[in-house]
């Protein structure tokens, strides 16, 4: 057996070409092995995790490193599995009518934003940068709108996957402001699924 098909029985995720990019494999590794503890430890761990802090990881990229959709898939699991955990604690300690009223406040907040007008749910960016086309954040605030208010089927990763063409400045939508609200959006989806 080469050292490269040992090398493949020791990862957890497949990794690139040498030559292409991936994630880097000791950041990836670590940040599992905090992901586990915490989850084996709980209260007890050194460094406290929570599901937000799960969705904003980021890596760096590196050569030969772990491939992204392998890894972004473990972590939307991961993500999924801290905020039901988060859920089940707040049941516990304050009751499921703290949860309801938790989601119901989240819930409103989210609801109000997405029925502003098309073409007014979000700030323009400041001068030329980058952002979002209105029109294709538009579309997933509609669908948003059915998923809460009508039960129509949305998969959370429909939305952590969602990817918008690029305008330029006041044409679009600011992506941090967008992205933001998604989060919100994302974390209040994995918590009641």
């Amino acid at each position: 057996m080469s050292v490269d098909e040992q090398q493949k029985l020791r990862t957890p995720f497949p990794r690139v070409a040498r030559s292409a990019l991936g994630y880097n494999v000791k950041q990836v590794d670590q940040f599992l092995s905090r992901a586990r503890a915490f989850y084996t430890d709980g209260e007890s761990a050194q460094r406290p995790l929570d599901s937000s802090e799960v969705r904003s990881t980021a890596f760096d990229a590196a050569k030969g490193g772990y491939a992204p959709a392998a890894v972004d898939a473990a972590l939307d699991r991961l993500e999924d599995v801290f905020a039901q955990r988060e859920r089940d604690a707040l049941i516990a300690r304050e009751g499921e009518d703290a949860w309801l009223m938790k989601i119901g406040k989240t819930s409103a907040v989210l609801r109000a934003r997405l029925h502003r007008p098309d073409g007014d749910r979000f700030r323009a960016p400041q001068r030329r940068s980058l952002s979002y086309v209105k029109a294709d954040v538009d579309a997933l605030c509609h669908e948003l709108i059915d998923y809460f208010e009508n039960d129509k089927p949305l998969s959370v990763d429909t939305v952590r996957r969602a990817v918008f063409g690029s305008a330029k400045g006041q044409e679009g939508y600011e992506e941090g402001q967008v992205d933001a609200f998604l989060d919100r959006v994302v974390e209040l989806m994995a918590s009641i699924d």
